[in-house]
Order: C-alpha cells, then structure tokens, then sequence
C-alpha cells in the first residue's frame, strides 16, 4: 500500500528529499505522497525512509485507501526502474 501524510505533518521538509521515487511533493497545506510514485521505498531501501526521517510519530501511515501487497510494490518499481530494459 501507498503511504499517506497525516495532517500532523509539520512541514519540515525532511521527507520529501529522502524519496527516491519522487513520490512526495508540497500539497495545499502539507506534504502529500503520490499513490501511483509510491512503492514503500521497495526497490530501493529495507523502510520507508520517509517515516524513517520523520519528526513526529505517526505522521506518516500506510494508506488504508491503497492497499497493496509487497509484490503488487515491487511490481510497481520494476515498471518505474526497469520497464526500458524488458
């Protein structure tokens, strides 16, 4: 599943760089992840640097909206990565 930012979020920039996918990105009024750009950080890390990186706990949460299993993830970053060299 995609991760979502809570509005908890503080705005402290922290997250948005550490997203190799490029996945989140300043909304309205906080941060907000792209379902369709995020994997979970499969692909490229063992956590979602992402959560990892932020301040305040529980800010950002695995979307219930967006349920998506650990394969369904690393099929995803294949496209995204790869899909020119299939």
């Amino acid at each position: 599943m995609a991760l979502l930012i809570t509005p908890k979020c503080i705005n402290c920039d922290m997250c948005e760089p550490e997203c190799p996918n490029q996945a989140i990105s300043m909304g309205l009024d906080t941060y907000e992840i792209d379902p369709l750009r995020c994997t979970e950080c499969v692909g490229h890390y063992d956590v979602p640097t992402c959560q990892k990186v932020c301040p305040i706990d529980n800010t950002i949460i695995r979307d219930p909206q967006q349920v998506e299993t650990q394969e369904q993830l690393w099929e995803k970053f294949v496209v995204m990565y790869h899909a020119d060299r299939l």
